[in-house]
């Protein structure tokens, strides 16, 4: 499968955005999908993610925040994003996998992955 994210941009704190995750070959709902993130001189951590069987998982911190959805008409899975602060600046991936084997949490599971959207929100 090919990815495509977008939806990345600036917005000020307190607002929202929409990631997408296109896939471009394949059907996105035979793949377990998540969406990652990296600050700058961070590490990449996890965000949310959704498993071909519909069920859905979050970092703690982001749930209530962040909702991911998919969509299988579109082929493509959404990271709906609101109440943005500064802290949430990152560069955000999706990535999928054929069969998560363990952990969604982990970004190693993962062997597909899109090239990155940015998201700047400011104070």
């Amino acid at each position: 499968v090919q990815l495509q994210a977008s939806g990345g941009g600036l917005v000020q704190a307190g607002g929202s955005l929409r990631l997408s995750c296109a896939a471009s070959v394949g059907s996105i709902s035979t793949y377990d999908v998540a969406w990652f993130r990296q600050a700058p001189g961070k590490e990449r951590e996890f965000v949310a993610a959704i498993a071909r069987s519909g069920a859905i998982y979050y970092v703690e911190t982001m749930r209530g925040r962040f909702t991911i959805s998919r969509d299988d008409a579109k082929n493509m899975v959404s990271l709906q994003m609101s109440s943005l602060a500064p802290d949430d600046t990152a560069v955000y991936f999706c990535a999928a996998s054929t069969a998560v084997r363990g952990s969604y949490y982990r970004d190693h599971q993962y062997y597909y992955w899109g090239q990155g959207t940015l998201v700047t929100v400011s104070s």
